[in-house]
């Protein structure tokens, strides 16, 4: 039951950006949802509503029991094989119905990772990079949750570093079996989980990929941490004592396992994103109620101006993160929709599909997971002293939405590889940065900019966002002249590099979006874009700064933020008048509305 994502044809090259302009044709938002899109929406909605949030307090002390029955009961839904082939008992949807689904199940924090890891990093390995033996053996079963799927990479000395793992593989003497030892930590589902992606090196050094069973010979699990946060969901280390694998359950090619790795984690990453947009959208709904009802000084607390404040940019932080996420994946099923999977080449060809988008994942992964963090920290706000007490939701939500800036890669991590990415494409001549940097260099230096005023609806926004990826291309150009090749040693630039990258990149999604709702006259879409602009440009100057001050000093520094100084100039806008318009209207609906 495949579904279509309705977009232009046109396939958009990964970080292009920051080069180019988008059409409004070739942009995917949530208003382009098909009627199955907006079913599925409705079918997760109500499975989490329903059937997950009521019983959150039974899954917080640990009852996997019920943690699996209610796998099962998603799986009945279709909702843990969403991107499992049809002919491996799967739904065959694309990656907009998977983000809707990662989006909506976003209810309870523990569910939502115990979810992600099994339908997602727990299953896509097999699924992209399996045989067809492989897939004919385990999808059906992780389709329907008979089979529970874990990922197992994380070790205690190597969490960032992945590839400097110390879990060997030797094959045996009878060629039968590779025999696994070494631990595994932080592994998600490890309690219940039935199959395991497990990375280790064979002969301790070509970095590889193996499906392990839990029955297996020589495989244990280890106790139950005990997490500040998503107690609800198991994780626990795993033991591989001579652990026998047989040879065929070897994933992909030997040495080869980095590129299995890093694929699924950027759809983990992409879909890490996409839930914590509905967890805000969670949180905001519980601050609203709380607010509507709490008294204080004869009037509830929804009617005070700083409470309000709070509101509204979450509302607006919903509003943008919804934007970022259905852009990048309706890119992505765009190059996905150009595989022939009958092919041989299918595999090779959709992991470069999915590669192609690594830095868009890892922004949506960072802005994701920290928008996230500010809305449980404003609903804690929220409620006050209750915000602090357990029975209250505000409690677990903020504890829970912690993890987030820890999984799938640190946000330190995906910083680096926002920059990293897009500097060796601009080296390796894949994306024409350095011919975009040059050009802006001979403009800036030239004098007035000469390009040309954008118009129409949200005119001033279109210039910001044109001036923002002019001042990511002019640091970008600057740090990498005085750095060259050492430019990936200088963390603190290339995190505040990747700061503007990504702030450019949501802010231009979110102009988009309203852009192409003008004509409904969405005036509350075009203030809650207002509003990011303005948030945004607040943290590409701070990150700029950061930058050229690092970079240059006497007559250059003065020069380069002169430059500096012509790119941030536009007029600032009341962004009080549009915070209380966006609260007016989400606290009058109870909830995130975009019109």
């Amino acid at each position: 039951m495949a579904t279509a994502t309705p977009v232009s044809r046109k396939k958009i090259t990964g970080g292009s950006f920051l080069i180019e302009e988008r059409q409004l044709d070739e942009v995917f938002t949530p208003e382009d949802f098909t009627d199955e899109h907006r079913q599925i929406a409705q079918t997760t909605d109500e499975f989490a509503l329903k059937e997950i949030a009521p019983v959150a307090d039974k899954l917080e002390k640990k009852d996997w029991a019920l943690t699996r029955e209610l796998l099962t009961k998603a799986s009945e839904l279709g909702l843990t094989s969403v991107e499992v082939p049809e002919t491996y008992g799967g739904m065959d949807m694309d990656k907009v119905s998977a983000a809707i689904v990662a989006e909506r199940i976003a209810k309870y924090g523990s569910f939502v990772v115990t979810f992600g890891a099994h339908s997602g990093i727990g299953t896509l390995p097999i699924v992209y990079f399996g045989t067809e033996e492989q897939k004919r053996k385990y999808l059906p079963k992780l389709a329907t949750a008979e089979f529970v799927g874990a990922y197992a990479l994380s070790e205690s000395s190597s969490g960032s570093d992945a590839l400097n793992c110390r879990t060997k593989a030797v094959l045996s003497p009878d060629g039968k079996h590779y025999i696994l030892n070494g631990e595994k930590m932080w592994i998600t589902n490890a309690s219940f989980a039935d199959v395991f992606i497990i990375f280790a090196k064979v002969d301790g050094e070509k970095f590889s990929a193996f499906i392990v069973e839990k029955t297996f010979p020589g495989f244990a699990v280890g106790a139950e941490e005990h997490k500040m946060g998503i107690r609800g969901s198991s994780t626990c280390p795993l033991i591989l004592n001579d652990c026998k694998v047989p040879v065929e359950n070897l994933l992909g090619e030997i040495g080869k396992g980095h590129i299995i790795a890093f694929n699924i984690l950027n759809l983990g990453r992409f879909k890490l994103g996409a839930g914590c947009v509905g967890g805000a959208r969670t949180a905001l709904q519980d601050a609203i109620a709380y607010a509507k009802q709490r008294k204080a000084f004869n009037t509830t607390i929804s009617q005070f101006g700083l409470i309000r404040e709070m509101i509204a940019d979450m509302a607006v932080d919903i509003w943008t993160g919804e934007s970022a996420v259905y852009r990048t994946v309706g890119m992505m099923d765009v190059a996905l929709s150009e595989i022939d999977k009958g092919s041989p080449d299918a595999t090779r060809e959709t992991r470069k599909a999915i590669e192609e988008y690594a830095v868009e994942c890892s922004i949506i992964k960072v802005w994701g997971s920290e928008a996230l963090d500010r809305a449980v920290d404003a609903t804690v706000q929220v409620y006050g002293g209750y915000g602090f007490v357990e029975e209250y939701p505000a409690e677990r939500a903020y504890r829970d939405s912690r993890v987030n800036r820890i999984f799938e890669g640190t946000n330190e991590i995906n910083r680096l590889i926002i920059t990293g990415f897009l500097m060796k494409r601009a080296m390796t001549g894949q994306l024409p940065l350095m011919p975009a940097i040059k050009r802006l260099m001979d403009e800036v230096l030239g004098g007035p900019s000469m390009s040309e005023t954008p118009e129409g609806p949200l005119a001033a926004e279109k210039a910001i966002v044109a001036n923002a990826k002019k001042i990511a291309l002019f640091t970008a150009g600057a740090a990498s002249q005085k750095y060259m090749q050492a430019l990936v040693d200088q963390q603190e630039i290339m995190g505040a590099l990747a700061d503007i990258i990504i702030e450019t990149y949501c802010m231009e999604s979110a102009v988009l979006r309203a852009e192409k709702l003008a004509e409904r006259g969405a005036e509350l879409a075009t203030a809650m874009t207002q509003v990011y602009v303005a948030r945004a440009m607040v943290t590409i100057e701070a990150a700029a700064r950061k930058v050229i001050a690092a970079i240059a000093e006497g007559d250059m520094l003065r020069t380069q933020m002169a430059i500096l100084r012509r790119l941030l100039k536009y007029e600032p806008i009341n962004t009080i008048a549009l915070r209380e318009k966006i609260a007016a209207r989400v606290i009058e609906q109870g909830k995130y509305v975009t019109a």
